[in-house]
């Protein structure tokens, strides 16, 4: 048989490997998401995880209301439901 040593060293290097692999760079996204989120202005274009694309027209503690472009049709949605920020207000003029 092997030294039981050795079993443990190899599952506490599976165990770290899974840490830095898996659990760290998931961390790390969530953080960057919560930053994008507190970071939202009025006028910053956005799309959400559904494919909509508009400019956020006013925001509150959970939902944002969004403007679509040409029909100017308003949406109000959660802040979660947002991937990304487009153009961010302070670029556009």
């Amino acid at each position: 048989m092997g030294d039981p040593m050795i079993s443990i060293i190899m599952i506490v290097a599976m165990i770290v490997i899974f840490y830095f692999f898996m659990i760290r760079p998931q961390k790390k996204q969530e953080k960057e998401k919560q930053a994008m989120m507190n970071a939202l202005e009025v006028g910053d274009e956005i799309t959400t995880i559904g494919g909509i694309i508009g400019e956020i027209v006013s925001i509150k503690e959970e939902t944002v209301t969004i403007e679509t472009a040409k029909d100017r049709c308003r949406i109000r949605i959660l802040r979660s439901a947002i991937r990304s920020v487009d153009v961010k207000a302070s670029e556009k003029y």
